[in-house]
């Protein structure tokens, strides 16, 4: 039976983008309008990559 713990777990994971995952990646870039590269660079932290992205 599964425990029902926090989604503090889920909230550390969603604050940051897997760069190995291609999805997620094509994911912020379209979002942020950049290409995958560029998301890759920036590093994993979404708010980073939003900040530094839509300049």
């Amino acid at each position: 039976m599964a425990s029902t713990g926090t989604t503090r777990g889920r909230n550390e994971d969603r604050a940051k983008v897997a760069g190995g995952q291609d999805n997620e990646v094509k994911y912020e870039a379209g979002k942020t309008g950049a290409r995958k590269a560029d998301v890759k660079s920036v590093g994993n932290s979404r708010k980073k990559i939003e900040d530094k992205l839509k300049e």
